[in-house]
């Protein structure tokens, strides 16, 4: 069984209908919509767009892990297989979902698998990552141009390649494919971020107890404004979860982040395919 969730805030319509239609074509067997707006405007496109699933709001603003951790807990309940953690501004083809399925039932040791991310136009979106340090983080946002390229190289593992399969220490939380087992052991997002990070947390102790794979042979678009870049109240909550980040793992001493980065490039963290 395979699950997936949505978290709605004054989401526009068109991404909802893209994202939710991408999943009714899909193999996804149950979807969870979960709508932190505050008001239920929504309601009526989404019950009339899902084919199955159910739309949840009443909550309130409970933040964007906390929101996927409502879902989460009831897949656990269900015994899934697989829960895949949406953003609205994703679409996909639905081969894309029945390919990781396959490759995950091949690979039991892989806890979660990201595709490569395109933008749009067809440009490759750099969405693996180091553990983050202070610098990445910070300095990458208030640096100098001809010191941030630097940063983003290697924060980003442009020398990667992104064209093979890759046991990632960090993966974005645009498209999250998750083996349920390994949710059950890490317990979902930590609810104390409420917005930004979340991602970086859960992925981090994700990545301690599997692997957590990029899979360049299949492929999604997310249509990514990077709203936090230019909008101030936006930038703040990112800053805020950024301290917070480095409050629970450590800011210049952080043992795990040191190992896991010295060995993120090795060889032996690619993971040869016979087939595509």
């Amino acid at each position: 069984m395979i699950t997936a969730s949505l978290v709605l805030y004054n989401t526009k319509e068109d991404d909802i209908c893209k994202v939710i239609n991408c999943v009714n074509r899909s193999i996804i067997d149950y979807l969870y919509v979960i709508d932190n707006s505050p008001s239920d405007t929504s309601r009526t496109l989404v019950n009339k767009l899902i084919v199955k699933g159910e739309y949840l709001y009443g909550h309130g603003n409970i933040g964007y892990g906390k929101a996927h951790n409502i879902a989460i807990f009831c897949v656990i309940e269900k015994k899934a297989d697989y829960h895949i953690v949406l953003n609205p501004d994703i679409y996909f083809e639905p081969i894309v979902i029945e390919k990781l399925m396959c490759f995950a039932d091949k690979h039991k040791d892989v806890g979660l698998l990201l595709p490569k991310v395109i933008y749009p136009n067809g440009d490759l979106q750099y969405l693996c990552k180091l553990m983050p340090s202070p610098i990445d983080i910070f300095g990458r946002r208030f640096f100098p141009a001809r010191l941030t390229k630097k940063i983003n190289s290697r924060f980003e593992m442009h020398k990667m390649g992104y064209n093979k399969i890759w046991n990632c220490p960090i993966l974005s939380g645009c498209f999250m494919f998750m083996r349920v087992s390994d949710l059950v052991r890490i317990g979902g997002f930590d609810e104390r971020f409420f917005m930004y990070f979340e991602d970086f947390d859960l992925m981090r102790r994700m990545h301690s107890v599997s692997k957590t794979v990029f899979y360049p042979y299949e492929t999604i678009i997310h249509d990514h404004a990077a709203a936090h870049h230019t909008n101030k109240t936006l930038l703040k909550a990112s800053l805020k979860s950024a301290i917070q980040y480095f409050n629970k793992w450590g800011w210049l001493f952080d043992k795990e982040r040191t190992i896991v980065n010295r060995h993120a490039f090795d060889e032996d963290n690619c993971i040869i395919e016979d087939e595509k």
